[in-house]
């Protein structure tokens, strides 16, 4: 306990209420106005936590008796120690000066003490307070609310505090949102038959989303002959190996947390791949056909640009006889 809490063992009870009696000087009395100029205290004191503070009172020869109080608590009386804390300490009982110090003050420290003396029969008071400065101290009444938070909100908050003593303390703290998954991007595939598929879906959830995939109502597990379904954290893939008419379909995937669930359908569709005709026929359309982008010369010579177009087929032509064979 701070200085406040000084113990009186019971012997020095009626001492005590006697030494009250005579100074007169119950919890909060202040200097009257148009007493004496006895007692004199010092001003407010600030001191650093940690460090010493010297509590200071002035007094002439007309004083008979003094004391330092704190609270309703007796510190010192004359020369005499009232209060066991070793850090109290008699610093001067002099005809001009009654002083003492608090070694090593700390923050349950702070408050009012009085310097309370008997001068020509009458009891005066007088008032310091004593100012701790507490470096890195934070209020426990400092806090950030946050009202309707929302996932875009998640993440590192830092907190500042400083005064004038030190440079500013930091903490840093992280705020975790968690919320159910949403699928943010799912995409249906065409695949030709005998060709490998890929359906992916993605999903953000905190805690991470769990997922499963369903065709129809039949749920498709890993290790189904030529399926393959990978799931990360943020992610899950269905892979068909070699893409048959039964693969085609819609297929459902279902994305989960603790907090919820959503799912999106995609589908695996037919595609027709490419012949070695209609390849043929693409590359001839676009060998035949005059190139009118930017950078176009043009001489008004249409057999020039026949000639050219005939030359540019002849590779074409070639290619496709040796595709028949």
């Amino acid at each position: 306990m701070g200085v406040g809490g000084c113990l009186v063992v019971p012997w020095r009870c009626l001492v005590v209420l006697c030494l009250r009696l005579v100074f007169l000087v119950p919890a909060g009395v202040p200097v009257r106005s148009g007493d004496a100029t006895f007692p004199k205290a010092m001003d407010n004191v600030t001191v650093r936590q940690g460090e010493s503070a010297t509590l200071r009172c002035s007094v002439d020869n007309r004083v008979t008796r003094v004391a330092w109080l704190n609270r309703s608590s007796i510190l010192y009386a004359g020369n005499d120690k009232w209060c066991l804390d070793p850090r109290v300490v008699l610093l001067s009982n002099t005809k001009t000066e009654y002083s003492i110090q608090i070694q090593d003050v700390d923050v349950y420290d702070e408050g009012p003490y009085t310097c309370s003396v008997q001068t020509d029969n009458h009891p005066k008071t007088s008032r310091v307070h004593l100012i701790v400065q507490a470096v890195g101290f934070v209020s426990e009444d400092e806090y950030l609310e946050i009202t309707g938070i929302t996932r875009e909100q998640s993440g590192e908050y830092e907190c500042s505090a400083s005064n004038d003593v030190a440079a500013p303390v930091v903490r840093r703290v992280k705020v975790t949102v968690n919320y159910p998954p949403y699928i943010s991007d799912a995409k249906s595939t065409g695949v030709p038959v005998g060709q490998k598929g890929i359906l992916q879906c993605e999903a953000s959830a905190v805690p991470a989303a769990e997922f499963q995939w369903y065709k129809d109502d039949k749920r498709l597990v890993e290790g189904q002959k030529g399926v393959k379904v990978e799931s990360k954290a943020f992610f899950s893939r269905l892979t068909f190996f070699n893409v048959s008419e039964q693969d085609y379909g819609n297929y459902t995937c279902v994305a989960s947390n603790k907090l919820g669930n959503t799912n999106v359908s995609i589908i695996l569709y037919e595609i027709s791949e490419p012949t070695s005709s209609t390849l043929f026929q693409e590359e001839t359309t676009t060998a035949l056909t005059p190139w009118k982008g930017p950078g176009a010369v043009h001489d008004g010579n249409n057999g020039t640009s026949r000639r050219a177009g005939c030359i540019g087929l002849l590779p074409l032509l070639l290619l496709h006889l040796l595709l028949k064979f």
